[in-house]
C-alpha cells in the first residue's frame, strides 16, 4: 500500500488587500542594487527558472518547462533545478514535454530530480499536473493566477513568476524568501512575522507595476551573494547607509594588563604592562 505523501503547504491566495506607505528613498535603493547587481553575479542571473526553457522548442513546451522548472525550484537552490531540468530536457524520451512525463513512471521521474528538494512530492505533483494541463488546458498551461494555483504544488509565488515568464503577462510580484527577508530588512514593508502572500500585497500596494517583474530577479540575486539569511555582507552593500537593518562591525577597545618578570642579576622586578586589545 502506498503511503500517502503530505502536501507541501502553500498561501492561498486572498483578495483583501495589504496597504503600507511608499518608503522614503525606495527609487534610490533601486537603483542602486540595480547599479550593484550589473557588476555583481548571482546564480539566477544564468540559473533562474526563466532561463531554464529551451530556445529551439514550441512556445507551449516552453510554457510548460518553464512551469516544471518552477515546481522543482521550491526549497532549491538554483544550481540544483537548474541541472535537474537539464537531466530531464536530456534524459526523458523525446525532451521535457507535456507528453514524455505522462508516459514516464512516476518512480523513473522521481530518480531524475532526486537532486531536488522534496523530490518525491515534486514528481507526484508534475505527473497530477500534467493530466490536468491535458484535460483542462489542451495540454498548454493555464494563463490565469487562478488556473495556475490550482494545480498541485504551485503557488502563488510560482504562478505569478509562470505568467511573467511564460505568457508575459505582470499580474503580480513573485515573491520568494529572499524577496520576502530583504523587503522587510529595507523597510519596505512590515511581514517579517508573515507569510511571503504578505509581503507581496504590501509590495503591490505602492510599488509601481512596471518595476513587479524586475524585482524578483533583482533581489533574488542581491539575497544570494550579498543580503544573506545569515551573516549579510553589510560592509560590501551598496545600500547600507539607507537600510535600517544594516550591520556595522565596531571594534571595542579594551585595556589588557600583562605582568611580566625580569630577573636582573640577583633580583626578581616584575613590570605591568597595558596595551590596547581589539575585539
Amino acid at each position: 500500500t502506498k503511503k500517502p505523501t503530505t502536501p507541501i503547504k502553500r498561501a492561498k491566495i486572498k483578495n483583501e488587500q495589504q496597504t503600507f506607505d511608499e518608503p522614503q528613498n525606495w527609487r534610490t535603493v533601486y537603483e542602486r542594487i540595480r547599479e550593484y547587481r550589473t557588476t555583481v553575479t548571482a546564480p539566477v542571473d544564468t540559473m533562474g527558472c526563466e532561463r531554464l526553457a529551451e530556445d529551439k522548442v514550441p512556445e507551449k513546451v516552453s510554457r510548460f518547462q518553464t512551469l516544471v522548472s518552477l515546481m522543482l525550484s521550491s526549497q532549491t537552490k538554483d544550481t540544483v533545478t537548474s541541472a535537474a531540468v537539464k537531466t530531464l530536457q536530456s534524459s526523458l524520451p523525446g525532451g521535457l514535454t507535456l507528453n514524455s512525463i505522462l508516459q514516464v513512471d512516476e518512480k523513473v521521474l522521481d530518480s531524475y530530480i532526486k537532486s531536488v528538494g522534496f523530490h518525491n512530492r515534486k514528481a507526484k505533483y508534475i505527473k497530477d499536473a500534467a493530466v490536468i494541463l491535458r484535460d483542462t488546458y489542451n495540454g498548454d498551461i493555464p494563463n490565469t493566477i487562478e488556473g495556475l494555483t490550482s494545480l498541485p504544488g504551485v503557488g502563488p509565488k510560482m504562478g505569478y513568476l509562470a505568467l511573467q515568464c511564460a505568457w508575459k503577462i505582470n499580474a503580480g510580484i513573485g515573491v520568494d524568501v529572499h524577496v520576502h527577508r530583504i523587503s522587510n530588512r529595507l523597510g519596505w514593508c512590515d511581514t517579517a512575522n508573515g507569510l511571503p502572500e504578505d509581503t507581496r500585497k504590501q509590495l503591490e500596494s505602492w510599488l509601481p507595476k512596471e518595476y513587479w517583474r524586475p524585482v524578483n530577479p533583482l533581489l533574488v540575486g542581491f539575497g544570494q551573494v550579498t543580503c544573506l539569511p545569515r551573516g549579510p555582507k553589510c560592509g560590501e552593500c551598496p545600500v547600507s547607509e539607507y537600510c535600517p537593518s544594516a550591520v556595522t562591525a565596531v571594534k571595542k577597545v579594551k585595556k589588557v594588563k600583562k605582568e611580566v618578570t625580569v630577573d636582573p642579576g640577583d633580583h626578581h622586578v616584575k613590570v605591568k604592562l597595558e596595551e590596547d586589545q581589539h575585539d
